[in-house]
């Protein structure tokens, strides 16, 4: 009886996992630029002697579904989308290399060009300073313009170039912080190559309706291992009575 109650318990337990990973993806389905949570795990026999016929499903790690979303023009000159594969470089809180898709940039008090939620961009020499201005743009190799404070489109001027890399999408791990990073570790070469839409976003890749109803399926799934629990006490109990009778 033992073994259905622990078969049962394990893979309650791993369907919680399963629901917060689809509750995170939910919440996220309308974050610029978000990557889909993807969790893995395996059957696994449980080490020990006479243990080995019980089967647990162990979390090996929580993928990335690189996907593209869906690029929506919002006409701001501070919004970018990329185009096909790649990714922007920023520096992270820790001080190191991470990436973005997430374009929806802005220029904080001191200058600094940033993400929505205040990582510096990168460019070829660090951390883009940028100058107080009248206007700026963003070209789509990354080549960032000004016009400078009281002066006309004449004096337009480049101040730097966002580094943009190109990883195969599947070398890619999320951080804690949301960031990407090779899963190997290190930084990226910076990929001329790669272009971006200026003016537009990418959505999240969530689809809302797909997160909902994996959530109420995985709800659903919880249920049944709870109930052959219910089930195993039950027989257990009628178990022992019986052995009670008898003796």
């Amino acid at each position: 009886m033992d073994r259905l109650v622990y078969i049962a318990s394990a893979t309650a337990a791993r369907l919680e996992t399963a629901q917060a990973v689809a509750a995170n993806n939910l919440a996220n389905a309308s974050t610029t630029g978000f990557k889909a949570d993807l969790l893995a795990s395996r059957a696994a026999l449980l080490q020990g002697d006479g243990w080995d016929s019980r089967v647990y499903a162990p979390v090996t790690g929580v993928g990335l579904d690189a996907s593209a979303g869906a690029v929506n023009p919002t006409g701001r000159d501070l919004d970018l989308a990329i185009d096909g594969q790649g990714a922007l470089a920023v520096q992270a809180a820790d001080g190191t290399e991470a990436y973005t898709r997430a374009g929806n940039l802005r220029v904080s008090a001191g200058g600094l060009l940033e993400t929505a939620n205040g990582l510096p961009v990168l460019g070829d020499g660090g951390p883009l300073l940028i100058p107080p201005y009248q206007s700026i743009s963003i070209g789509r190799d990354g080549t960032v313009s000004v016009v400078p404070d009281g002066q006309g489109p004449e004096a337009q001027a480049v101040v730097g170039r966002i580094k943009l890399v190109n990883p195969p999408p599947d070398s890619l791990q999320k951080g804690g912080d949301g960031t990407l990073r090779p899963a190997d570790g290190g930084t990226l070469p910076a990929d001329a190559a790669v272009r971006l839409t200026p003016g537009a976003l990418e959505g999240s890749n969530v689809s809302a309706v797909g997160a909902m109803v994996q959530m109420i399926e995985t709800s659903r799934q919880y249920e049944l291992q709870v109930r052959l629990m219910q089930a195993a006490e039950k027989a257990d109990q009628a178990s022992s009575r019986l052995l009670s009778l008898n003796g």
